[in-house]
Formats: structure tokens, C-alpha cells, sequence
């Protein structure tokens, strides 16, 4: 089913396009947040605010919200 999730201040993901969300605390992780910014595929979706959670979608992006991964997973 194709319905946006709200990932915190207003800000959506439509949910067949992710593949996966994770914590920002492995160092490969951090890794790929980086060379996403070098590439320009991130998407900063934290408001300023800390990075707790890191989704990958199916169309390259990489998206950064502030909520915790389990909270984005029950509005899924």
C-alpha cells in the first residue's frame, strides 16, 4: 500500500520507497551518510536537530530524520 509516513516537522516518505531504516551509530553507516553529502543524495528531513534515524529508499536517497526508527516503523 502507497501512503505517505510522516518522518517528524511535516515531512514525508511515501512507504514503497523505503528499503530500509537504520540508527546512525555504525561506522559504515556514518560512512555512507558522508559520501551521500559528497554526492548530493541526502535528504535532511532533522529540522537541525540530531540525526536519530537513517532511511534508504529505493530511489538512491538517502533521507535523515530526527525520529527514533521505531517510531517511524509503527506509523508504517
Amino acid at each position: 500500500m502507497n501512503k505517505p509516513i510522516n518522518i517528524g516537522f511535516g515531512n514525508m516518505v511515501m512507504s514503497e520507497k523505503i528499503v530500509s531504516m537504520v540508527s546512525p551509530d555504525a561506522a559504515p553507516i556514518k560512512r555512507m551518510v558522508q559520501e551521500g553529502r559528497e554526492k548530493g543524495i541526502i535528504v535532511d528531513a532533522t529540522a537541525g536537530r540530531r540525526t536519530r534515524t537513517v532511511i534508504f529508499t529505493n530511489s538512491n536517497y538517502i533521507v535523515l530524520s530526527s525520529l527514533l526508527p521505531e517510531t517511524i516503523a509503527q506509523r508504517l
